[in-house]
């Protein structure tokens, strides 16, 4: 299987993302790589992730929380490959909707801590990253 050249690299403004998009850079060096800020509406479950802010403050605050997670990227040539998107709703339907409709050819993200209890996971539902897996055609690494 050839490399991708299209990388998709979602984020909901949760810890450790910094890893999934280092992971994209490094293992991927010729891909164009795109971090989606996704914003989750207010009705969401909370296993969806996201900051419950209003409207367009909380686009704005997704856009500035990727260009910070882009900007902790230790080799900042790499990051000339990077292009920040900013997408709102479920991110269980938005990241496989993205990739499709903009021919990605891998996804990577990082998915739950395995520190959380299944009583946890149980109340909040199911995480992202599964959803994603499940509903895309395309490779997707999923980080731990």
């Amino acid at each position: 299987m050839a490399d991708p050249d299209r990388v998709l690299v979602p984020t909901f403004g949760r810890p450790r993302e910094d890893e999934a998009l280092t992971y994209a850079l490094e293992t991927f060096p010729e891909a164009d790589v795109t971090l989606l800020a996704v914003v989750t509406p207010l009705d969401a479950p909370m296993s969806e992730g996201g900051v419950l802010e209003r409207d367009e403050a909380r686009a704005d605050e997704a856009r500035d929380c990727a260009t910070r997670l882009l900007a902790s990227i230790a080799d900042p040539s790499a990051t000339d490959r990077v292009g920040i998107e900013t997408a709102a709703g479920r991110p269980g339907t938005v990241v496989p909707r993205y990739a499709t409709n903009h021919d990605v050819d891998q996804v990577v993200m990082h998915g739950h801590d395995r520190t959380s209890s299944g009583l946890l996971r149980r109340v909040l539902g199911r995480g992202i990253a599964a959803t994603v897996v499940e509903r895309i055609d395309r490779p997707v690494t999923v980080l731990e």
